[in-house]
């Protein structure tokens, strides 16, 4: 039972980081405005891809955790 413990314990801190990454993104300029982002703006549609966003998000969040499993 304590690695269940433990592992309730990560994820908790897990989701609280992420809550507060979604409570300060809007204040962090260039996330989610980086080139190669798509957006494309009709008359009554916009459709935004984060692509280069999410790819950098992706090599961070890799990084860490392969420097955590360590």
């Amino acid at each position: 039972m304590g690695n269940i413990g433990k592992l309730l314990i990560l994820w908790g801190v897990i989701l609280i980081l992420v809550g507060l990454l979604l409570t300060l993104m809007p204040q962090i300029p260039f996330i989610g405005r980086l080139p190669g982002d798509i957006i494309i703006r009709k008359k009554n549609f916009q459709f935004y891809f984060p692509i280069v966003t999410c790819i950098i998000i992706s090599l961070v969040l890799t990084f860490l955790l392969n420097l955590f499993r360590r």
